[in-house]
């Protein structure tokens, strides 16, 4: 059971997002991946994801499993911020694409009017955001096992070297170039889908 976070600006429209939504179809398990719309507040962002969280494990409790491991949160940039977050209070496993490690400073520059990426549709980001995103600042990962980082270094956004140190001792896949939406994701899917449905379905 996978969980999607895109990240800031972005959407369920986004080229990793729709590849991932494929490759979940093309295995029968359509039923076990979410992709939501998330809200600019990231308070209402984390409430809506918790919620499917919720939602996916408890389809997973209704099938036998009860352990948290079966749902697997994949966050790109901004929900990979929201997937670490959500990762140790759920403890259950997250991939992080190019993530925002430090959400609260990266974001304060970005506070004003915006649109999004793929619709153009104006929304803003308020002051208050910031403060919302400081309130989920996760120390470190506590349990490096449940965590995959898929960093590029070619990152024009996000120090990629910050997410591999954050990170340390959890599993990694640097890729050499490449860039902040990681457009040759379809490269490492495999390895992502790997990660995510162990112990579950295959």
């Amino acid at each position: 059971m996978i969980l999607y976070l895109h990240g800031f600006r972005s959407s369920p429209s986004s080229f990793k997002a729709r590849l991932m939504a494929q490759a979940m179809a093309s295995r029968g398990l359509a039923d076990d991946w979410r992709c939501p719309q998330l809200p600019a507040s990231p308070r209402a962002a984390i409430a809506l994801a918790s919620s499917l969280a919720q939602e996916l494990l408890a389809r997973a409790r209704a099938r036998g499993d009860a352990s948290p491991r079966a749902l697997t949160i994949i966050g790109s940039s901004l929900g990979g911020y929201y997937a670490g977050w959500l990762a140790e209070q759920l403890d259950c496993r997250a991939v992080l694409l190019n993530p925002a490690v430090r959400a609260p400073r990266d974001l304060a520059t970005q506070v004003g009017a915006q649109t999004m990426y793929h619709s153009g549709e104006p929304f803003e980001f308020q002051p208050g955001y910031v403060a919302e995103l400081a309130a989920i600042q996760v120390s470190r990962p506590t349990r490096p096992e449940r965590y995959f980082l898929v960093a590029a270094t070619g990152d024009e956004v996000l120090d990629w070297q910050e997410m591999r140190d954050f990170y340390a001792g959890c599993r990694q896949r640097i890729i050499a170039g490449s860039d902040h939406g990681i457009s040759d994701f379809e490269k490492y899917l495999p390895e992502v889908l790997e990660f995510a449905l162990q112990d579950g379905h295959s």
